[in-house]
């Protein structure tokens, strides 16, 4: 703050000087000695060289050349991933095949992302009031947290462990009920991570 110019105050009134108020005092920059060493340790002569960095940079090279590698031949070789890993939704079925969402929109009010859409319709079937007629998950816009399996109460919608997908436009990327159930039924013997 020393190299800045002090801030120039107006002298307050000659009746503001006469009155018994306490005059007002001002936070302003004092002047103090210019620092001409910069902070931290000062270089010798020899580190200004770079010699010690070259060496220490070309050591760390050589050290590698013989540590064990870890490419993954993609798509020849399949990445091990964690147990917890979770990725591409899937929409569960009960017993009899039907999709065990009620359609009761809790997924979608818990999803940070908004990536859920569902529309909900009267159920067919006596055991349940709704069902969803069209359930819609942008794979793209969602970050993949798990707040919608935690907020679901019927475990319909869970995270699996698939990561290899990929779709050549937006659209592609968007999956409708129809494909979530089918992941379903390729995922149908995977344990979930969280309920073992």
């Amino acid at each position: 703050m020393s190299h800045l110019p002090s801030p120039q105050f107006k002298v307050p009134p000659p009746d503001y000087v006469r009155s018994k108020l306490p005059r007002p005092t001002y936070d302003t920059p004092k002047r103090g000695p210019q620092k001409s060493v910069r902070l931290g340790r000062v270089d010798q002569w020899w580190q200004k060289l770079m010699l010690p960095g070259l060496i220490k940079t070309v050591w760390t090279g050589i050290t590698h050349i013989w540590q064990k590698k870890f490419t993954v031949q993609w798509p020849e070789e399949v990445r091990e991933v964690s147990p917890n890993y979770r990725f591409v939704h899937r929409l569960n079925k009960d017993e009899k095949g039907r999709p065990k969402c009620v359609a009761c929109f809790l997924c979608q009010t818990a999803c940070p992302a908004n990536c859920i859409r569902i529309e909900g319709a009267k159920a067919p079937w006596p055991d349940r009031e709704k069902y969803p007629v069209r359930f819609d998950l942008n794979e793209l816009r969602c970050i993949y947290c798990g707040m919608c399996e935690e907020a679901c109460p019927e475990d319909a919608i869970e995270l699996t462990r698939i990561y290899s997908f990929v779709g050549t436009t937006r659209d592609e990327m968007i999956y409708n009920k129809e494909q979530l159930l089918e992941i379903f039924d390729l995922t149908r013997d995977e344990k979930h991570p969280q309920r073992w």
